[in-house]
């Protein structure tokens, strides 16, 4: 099945619910709302003609100072889920809207395990939460950071002091078994 057949099944599926389509050089994916984000991926997912078995990759994008004539996003940050079909060989992305107002996406660790370090790569870097995440911190950056590196309106040359521990323990003698 092709990418543009599992959009037009998405879309038959649940057409109220996109935000919007998108193709780009033979590459289709879906814009969904942080609400209906957990329906999409599971029925991906559970569909057996679809079979996503497999996140490939979850990602952040912010958007900010992106102006294109063209554009009608109301949203500033995407996330982003590369979904692949390790039984049916296909691949496709859906992509859900976040607003700067209230950065947060439902966690779908639990859809597929390897999400909980995507999830918390994106909160480090981005600042987008992930609602039902067992151990939402930083991943990243140090734990004394204050912001998120990859946002657009972070200071580029900014630096931030990282205060080592004031003990250091070292281990002088390691036993192998």
């Amino acid at each position: 099945m092709d990418e543009a057949s599992i959009t037009a099944r998405i879309t038959a599926r649940f057409s109220e619910r996109l935000l919007g389509t998108y193709t780009f050089r033979g590459q289709h994916a879906v814009t969904v709302g942080a609400g209906d984000l957990r329906a999409v991926l599971t029925w991906l997912r559970d569909e057996p003609d679809l079979q996503f078995d497999w996140l490939m990759d979850l990602a952040g994008v912010d958007y900010q100072g992106y102006d294109l004539e063209d554009d009608e996003r109301a949203w500033r940050f995407e996330v982003v889920y590369q979904l692949y079909s390790l039984k049916h060989n296909h691949r496709f992305r859906v992509k859900v809207a976040v607003h700067e107002e209230n950065p947060e996406v439902p966690s779908v660790w639990d859809l597929w395990g390897v999400a909980n370090w995507m999830e918390r790569e994106v909160w480090d870097l981005y600042g987008v939460r992930f609602s039902g995440h067992p151990n939402l911190r930083r991943i990243l950056c140090h734990d004394e950071f204050v912001g998120h590196a990859l946002r657009k309106d972070y200071p580029i040359n900014k630096r931030q002091k990282f205060e080592r521990p004031s003990e250091v323990i070292l281990c002088d003698k390691v036993e192998w078994a």
